[in-house]
């Protein structure tokens, strides 16, 4: 089934968009579970799943992997291996290596070992968008197993196109690539920007290096400091598209709503008077696009005019290290810090921060159980966000709506 085409390089491409979607009769969502299959946004109905999909972005394993797996980012835009070449630096500058496939594997540990403690017979089988082992390695995987209705969580905490809707896409494509249609049912697990245990390790981090700029004698937080919470940048027309259309979130959509909800949750909690942003880093495609702003480094400059002697970023719109974070925030940003004479601390990710994986496994029991919503923790007024996603939620402006599982068409 998945055997796909083995090039002459030894690599394998990831798999082609899906043609359509198999939906049951009477069902509003294709390939759902019966309690997911009428399409309302949640699920009170407790489901048998059987196995869970952890979906992964993917990254290149090597010198040799680079421009292979730069290929499958960019699929369908027609960049040449020069072109991308020029965009491998990052890559090349740390061996060929991204950190981002490590992290999965150790996630998946440590979800394995969470999920036997709580008693639960859920294997996780991994699998990326852009690199081995594909989503389609994971559907068939399980499905050898006998393993039939899953529930997928991606690595990715909230709301637009390639942070949701592309998974949801990567899902139909996995099953119409390996004809496993109708064979297997697959659910997603809530967008959890807002869970308690994934907002709890940036306010631990955060409060650690508070505690680390007192130890350097800066301890007037309201103007000495400025915290920055940086998460991608994406197209303007995304972000605004970000969500289902009904919320009426306004300019940048959920994107934007979600992570300044999560950053003033953040700040609440941690009880302290200093400044903050939201912005944005990792920008990319042709400036004549407009992507969402400020960037980071940009942020940054006018600090010290306003009196600022440190800055601490947080790395909001991320579960781990990716390349994003070691290059764009730990290379360049904390070097425009240096560079303005301020002092740079660059809070951790999740990870597989104990309160983060068992909020992951929270949600999984959520869906197990039938948790009504009124009873899920969610620490915003935006959540807790959907279980099926709505119709028209998180468009790509330039494709349009591609088949996808786990929300209503389009």
């Amino acid at each position: 089934m998945s055997a796909q085409n083995i090039g002459a390089d030894g690599f394998r491409p990831k798999p082609p968009r899906a043609s359509g979607t198999v939906t049951a009769a009477g069902c509003a969502v294709p390939n759902a579970t019966d309690a997911t299959c009428a399409g309302e946004p949640h699920v009170s109905t407790p489901t048998p799943y059987d196995g869970i999909l952890l979906l992964g972005f993917g990254g290149p394993e090597g010198q040799d992997d680079v421009i292979p797996f730069l290929r499958n980012v960019t699929a369908g835009r027609g960049i040449p291996d020069e072109r991308l070449e020029e965009v491998a630096h990052h890559y090349r500058h740390f061996g060929g290596v991204s950190p981002i496939n490590e992290h999965n594997r150790e996630l998946k540990a440590a979800l394995d070992a969470e999920l036997s403690a709580r008693g639960l017979d859920l294997p996780v089988y991994w699998g990326n968008r852009n690199w081995m082992p594909y989503v389609t390695d994971a559907v068939e995987a399980a499905h050898a197993d006998g393993r039939t209705r899953l529930l997928a969580i991606a690595t990715s905490a909230y709301s637009s196109y390639s942070s949701c809707r592309q998974y949801r896409e990567d899902l139909a494509d996995a099953v119409e690539a390996t004809g496993l249609q109708r064979a297997v049912q697959i659910d997603k697990v809530r967008q959890f920007f807002d869970h308690p245990g994934f907002v709890a390790p940036f306010v631990e981090s955060l409060r650690g290096a508070v505690a680390e700029l007192a130890g350097r004698g800066i301890t007037d937080l309201e103007n000495d400091v400025e915290i920055l919470f940086s998460t991608h940048s994406i197209p303007n027309s995304d972000a605004d598209r970000s969500g289902p259309p009904e919320r009426g979130l306004g300019a940048g959509g959920a994107y934007v709503a979600q992570h300044t909800a999560v950053a003033a949750e953040i700040m609440t909690q941690l009880g302290i008077p200093s400044s903050w942003q939201l912005v944005f880093q990792s920008r990319s495609g042709p400036p004549s696009v407009p992507w969402l702003e400020p960037d980071i480094n940009d942020a940054m400059q006018d600090l010290p005019v306003r009196g600022r002697k440190a800055v601490l970023i947080v790395p909001l719109g991320f579960v781990s290290d990716h390349m994003e974070v070691m290059w764009d925030l730990d290379t360049e940003a904390l070097e425009t810090a240096a560079e303005l004479g301020l002092v740079g601390i660059r809070t951790a990710t999740p990870g597989t921060h104990p309160a983060y994986v068992g909020g992951l496994v929270d949600l999984v029991e959520e869906r197990l159980n039938g948790t009504p919503v009124a009873e899920r923790p969610a620490v915003t007024d935006l959540g807790p966000w959907y279980d099926v996603c709505r119709p028209g939620c998180c468009e790509n402006k330039r494709l349009g709506f591609q088949p996808a599982l786990a929300g209503v068409a389009p």
